[in-house]
This record gives structure tokens, C-alpha cells and sequence, in this order.
């Protein structure tokens, strides 16, 4: 029993590809991450060619590129702070560094024993904080005026994923550890639980615009998991199947699973979309439970998506993820930026059934 309706019902649409907006001089390699800066419609692009690119995207969805810094190795996740001036961004040369957009000029900003999988933007009434997620089972607080971190947890396993909503943090690791801080406390964790999926953790994502606290939890095997954080609204928790398609089209067996790659929620109505290596997106209603739109299926997996700070931009990536390991990285794989601009019927709430 899926909680979400069928494709089929007529709320589901497929937005014809060719409407999105490709964007060029993008990566020479598959593109592991995108944030969009809370101040401007600027786009950060993280990826396995040891780059971040930055790019200005105009009214009417054309991009110029703005600048370009490297790491040392893959670049594996990126994020803005609340100005909008500086972009941040960790890699597998086990450093986050930050590029300052007014001066052009990056710098190392923190540094770990193994790559750092994660980095997140925490803005807190007394100020701005870096936080890091790393491989090396640590989780560090960086503020940015001093060389050393403010703090450093220690996480049961490598860092997986990680977002924060604050005063929400949520760190999903190896062996399906969620850890769940309350950023007043920020390290001790507040809750650890096991996923409620039972295959590896590939991203959480917090709610947005929501009452209750809670948020997503991705997994390798084509299911997502609604998760609230407080014991009063557990009643609420569900997971349904997604990204999945039949062995052969009479079967409708659902038996090809894929990995969910990436959860965003829109800012403004809660609603999120979820994304995987069938190369498929899809949006979705928490409350009301149900499906909101289908993309069309691209012809590769999708890595990355991000909204941008209204909710109108959604930004995705079209790259090989290696879900089929070497043999699927095959010459003239897509490797693709695409902007979609958002209407407002595919992306907000649906009433309660």
C-alpha cells in the first residue's frame, strides 16, 4: 500500500524535459552538490573534478558563470552563509574552504582526519557557525574568525548526509545512525535513533515552513521515511516506496530499485521533491500525502537538486553516480545543470484528504 496516490491519478503531470533550462560551461565530471545562496539567485556546484563553479542565474533562467576555485581532491558538498558573500565547500581532500565573493579569493576554513562529506551553514542568534560532517566519525563547529572549531562531536560512524533547520540538526551515518541535535545543546545529540528504513542512509532533509519539527530520510533502496522528532507526533510517521520502476511494463512488479539521491523541501510550502538514479524526480505533499508532479525521466541518474530561496528555481543534476559502479561509467554519460522554473500549482499543499 503506497501512502502516496498512484502516477496515475490526474494531480500527477510529466513536465515536458525540453521546458528546463540547460545550463552551459558546466563540470568535467559528475556534479556531487548545488546550494543556492539565501541572498541572490546565485548557484554553488559542487563536483568530483575538484571544483565548485558559482553562477548568477537572470530572470528568465540564463546563467553566467562568476567564478571558479578548486580543492585538493572531489568536492562533495557546498553551502552559503546567510549574507550571500561567501560560498563554502567540503571535500575529499579532508578541508572546507570558503570563497568570498566580494574579494574573488578563497581560503581553508577547516580541516578534518578523512573528507569531509557535509558542510552546513548554521545561523544562531549569536552568530554565524560553519558545521562539518566528515568520513573520520566527527562532527565540528567552526566559527569562522578562528582557526580551531569551536567544538567537535564525536558521531557513531562516518558522517552520511547531514541539514539543519534550526534550531534542528539532524546527521544521518553509516549503519542507519540518525542523530538528532537541538542547536541550543548543540553537542550533545538530543535524540539517536536507527533510520526507520532498513538499507544504507543516503540523505535526510529537514522540513521546512512546518509546525512540528521532523524530517526526510532517503535510502539506497527507493523509500523515503517521514520522521517527526518529537514523541507526540510520531502518529504521524510513515515511509512510502519511490524511484522504482517494473521489470517489464506488464509485470508492474516494481522490482528495479533505485537510490534516492536527494530530498529538498520548498521553502515557502513544505512541500519537497525527492530525486534518484532512475533519473527520475518527483514532488511531493507530506500532509496531504500524495504526489504532486513527475518530471520527466532523464537519461541519467539525478545527483543533486536544490531550491532556490522563494521557492521559484529548482535546480538539478544529471550526472553518473556510480550506482552501477565502474561498468555504468560509460563515454558520453550526461552530464548535465538544469534549472526548472516552479509553478505554483506543482508545488504547493494539496488539501487533507
Amino acid at each position: 500500500m503506497s501512502f502516496f496516490g498512484a502516477a496515475s491519478t490526474s494531480t500527477t503531470t510529466a513536465a515536458p524535459a525540453e521546458k528546463d533550462i540547460e545550463v552551459p560551461e558546466i563540470p568535467t565530471d559528475s556534479i556531487s552538490s548545488l546550494a543556492f545562496s539565501p541572498a541572490a539567485d546565485y548557484l554553488a556546484v559542487g563536483s568530483w573534478d575538484n571544483n565548485v563553479r558559482l553562477y548568477e542565474v537572470g530572470a528568465s533562467g540564463q546563467t553566467q558563470g562568476k567564478a571558479i576555485y578548486g580543492h585538493q581532491g572531489p568536492v562533495l558538498s557546498v553551502c552559503w552563509n546567510k549574507e550571500g558573500n561567501r560560498a563554502i565547500s567540503g571535500g575529499a581532500d579532508n578541508a572546507a574552504r570558503m570563497f568570498d565573493i566580494t574579494t574573488g579569493q578563497p581560503q581553508q576554513v577547516a580541516q578534518h582526519e578523512a573528507p569531509i562529506k557535509v558542510v552546513k551553514w548554521i545561523e544562531t542568534p549569536q552568530g554565524g557557525i560553519l558545521a562539518t560532517g566528515s568520513w573520520d566519525k566527527t562532527l565540528k563547529y567552526w566559527d569562522l574568525r578562528t582557526p580551531n572549531p569551536v567544538a567537535t562531536v564525536q558521531l557513531p560512524e562516518r558522517c552520511y548526509t547531514m541539514d539543519v533547520q534550526y534550531p534542528l540538526l539532524v546527521v544521518g551515518t553509516a549503519e542507519r545512525h540518525i542523530q538528532i541535535y537541538n542547536l541550543t545543546n548543540p553537542t550533545s545529540p538530543y535524540k539517536t535513533i536507527t533510520s526507520p528504513l532498513k538499507w544504507q542512509t543516503r540523505v535526510v532533509s529537514c522540513f521546512t515552513n512546518s509546525p512540528s519539527s521532523g524530517f526526510a530520510v532517503g535510502s539506497i533502496e527507493g523509500r523515503v521515511a517521514i520522521q517527526y522528532v518529537e514523541d507526540k507526533d510520531s502518529s504521524n510517521n510513515f515511509s512510502f516506496k519511490c524511484h522504482r520502476k517494473d521489470q517489464t511494463p506488464a509485470s508492474k512488479d516494481q522490482s528495479l530499485v533505485y537510490a534516492v539521491n536527494d530530498i529538498s523541501f520548498h521553502p515557502v510550502h513544505g512541500t519537497f521533491s525527492t530525486c534518484g538514479s532512475d533519473g527520475s524526480i518527483h514532488y511531493w505533499d507530506k500532509d496531504a500525502r500524495t504526489r504532486l508532479k513527475s518530471f520527466e525521466t532523464a537519461p541519467g541518474p539525478i545527483t543533486a537538486t536544490t531550491f532556490n530561496r522563494n521557492g521559484t528555481i529548482f535546480a538539478y543534476a544529471i550526472s553518473y553516480d556510480w550506482s552501477k559502479g565502474h561498468s555504468g561509467m560509460t563515454p558520453g554519460h550526461p552530464n548535465k545543470l538544469m534549472l526548472h522554473a516552479c509553478k505554483e500549482d506543482e508545488v504547493k499543499r494539496r488539501p487533507k484528504k
